[in-house]
């Protein structure tokens, strides 16, 4: 399998899953080419600045989109037109008018399109929607999920510009799969300059809530943490993690019934490293495809509608 990975900067957490594998041949993109030959070199990759030969190599199966919203909707749909499969960061596209025509697009092509839904595989996740499936804990009440972060990533913004699309969505998406759109959302902000901020979000769903907040508005020592409280009529799961400088979060799921608290034990998994196991998968035709577009459409409408709120000009 051959793939085309577009992007230098957050280009480099897919990098380092495929450099583990002995299954594809990967040629990194970027426009500047020292800092493209240097960050391809650490990961042991080939180099190329002509992007247009990402679409035009027949010999490259794989377009992996890992640039700034604003090109995600472009280069998926251009990948599609080539006849490539491609998975993007997310959220897939910069406006729900431009996911519909990603959505479109992918379900009448023959070729496979993958968003980076990565939080789906981070077991802790899994736990809940299975609980909400399944019912184990009775009907989801209330949801809270939360994150809260240090500006750990020289050159990286975490304002009220960039909070809503680059930040919330993989918790919005949480939300809207255990409890689907809601029918009133109510957001406030502050920011502290433009870097830094934070935003929640009140959400109304017919016979139950949930809130979404995150917030940049830390020191460094605090790192970044994370969590959430599901409350069932019969139950409540927690979950909370934190992730130091190394760069590798821990966290406890704890479980709450009548019978007292026990913690959930959770398999260890990387969450990165499971997306793209999973879109390697489905292209081996041994798997479905479970981060499709379609299935990150409610998403990407709830952001797009918080976004709104939080930058009414955007």
């Amino acid at each position: 399998m051959k793939i085309a990975l577009l992007g230098t900067n957050f280009g480099q957490a897919h990098a380092a899953v495929y450099a583990a594998r002995d299954d594809v041949e990967v040629v990194m993109f970027g426009r500047d080419a020292d800092k493209t030959a240097g960050v391809a070199g650490q990961f042991g990759f080939a180099a190329g600045t002509d992007l247009d030969a990402a679409f035009t190599d027949p010999s490259f199966d794989l377009v992996d989109v890992c640039l700034p919203i604003p090109l995600h909707a472009p280069m998926v749909l251009r990948a599609l037109e080539a006849g490539k499969h491609v998975l993007t960061e997310l959220p897939m596209a910069g406006s729900l008018e431009e996911g519909r025509r990603i959505v479109a697009a992918a379900e009448s092509s023959d070729q496979h399109v993958f968003v980076d839904m990565f939080e789906r595989f981070i077991p802790a996740n899994q736990a809940l929607t299975d609980a909400v499936r399944d019912g184990t804990y009775g009907r989801l009440q209330e949801l809270t999920c939360w994150n809260a972060v240090a500006l750990l990533w020289p050159g990286a913004s975490l304002g009220l510009q960039q909070l809503p699309m680059e930040a919330m969505h993989s918790d919005l998406d949480l939300i809207t799969r255990a409890l689907g759109t809601p029918g009133q959302v109510h957001v406030t902000a502050v920011g502290r300059d433009a870097d830094a901020g934070a935003v929640e979000a009140t959400l109304a769903f017919d016979g139950a809530i949930a809130r979404s907040s995150l917030s940049s508005l830390r020191p460094k020592p605090w790192g970044a943490r994370s969590g959430y409280t599901a409350a069932f009529t019969h139950g409540v799961l927690e979950w909370t993690s934190a992730m130091g400088y190394d760069g590798k979060p821990t966290g406890t799921l704890t479980a709450y019934t009548e019978e007292g608290a026990r913690e959930v034990k959770l398999a260890a998994a990387n969450q990165y490293t499971a997306m793209i196991d999973h879109v390697l998968a489905v292209l081996r035709g041994e798997a479905t495809n479970e981060i499709s577009p379609a299935s990150a459409l409610a998403a990407l409408d709830l952001t797009c509608r918080i976004n709104e709120q939080v930058n009414p000009a955007a």
